[in-house]
């Protein structure tokens, strides 16, 4: 597969520049990828002090035990979402650390804890070879990912020149409850059908 995905990568970028000498607008092309990756590193170095900023938080959190009390709130909503699981299981603390990143928009932060989600969940998974429903939910709840703070989008915005750039935040907050509303919905109906 990843073979594939290289290919095909290889043929849209030489597609490009093929396109490009054709069109006698190679220079343009050149100049812009060289903009593109000079952009893509100051983007780079400027979100290096937001995610350390609210990383570092995350951290003091966890280390002073917020984590594990908002955990704590949280296991009665994930035990009515995720009944298969059980309560005192490792799969439960991972899924609400990466709740609560993805609500403070820290989606590369959230990555790894929901990784390590997926793993505990696979752990108590009864049929190994597929997906367990709880799997499916917390997918659904982890693409949709309520975001109170939108951190990522925020740093996009700043870095671009935004003058106002945590404008978004309310939008954001009732476009992602919405979403993990509408997707939550569809998970727990096609659960129904494919029991």
């Amino acid at each position: 597969m990843r073979y594939l995905v290289n290919i095909i990568w290889l043929i849209l970028i030489a597609g490009g520049f093929l396109a490009a000498v054709f069109t006698g607008r190679l220079e343009q092309t050149v100049q812009a990828a060289f903009d593109s990756a000079k952009y893509a590193v100051e983007l780079g170095f400027a979100l290096i002090g937001i995610y350390s900023l609210w990383l570092g938080i995350m951290r003091v959190a966890e280390k002073s035990g917020l984590v594990k009390a908002v955990s704590g709130r949280m296991a009665p909503l994930l035990k009515i979402l995720f009944p298969d699981v059980p309560v005192r299981s490792p799969a439960m603390g991972a899924m609400s650390m990466n709740i609560i990143a993805n609500m403070l928009g820290l989606g590369n932060a959230a990555t790894p804890l929901g990784i390590s989600a997926m793993k505990e969940l696979q752990k108590v998974n009864r049929n190994k070879g597929a997906p367990s429903d709880a799997m499916c939910l917390f997918t659904v709840l982890n693409t949709a990912s309520v975001q109170i703070i939108p951190t990522t989008v925020i740093a996009l915005r700043s870095a671009a020149g935004s003058t106002g750039p945590a404008e978004i935040i309310g939008t954001t907050l009732a476009a992602t409850i919405c979403s993990a509303a509408a997707g939550i919905t569809a998970a727990l109906i096609l659960k129904r059908f494919y029991q």
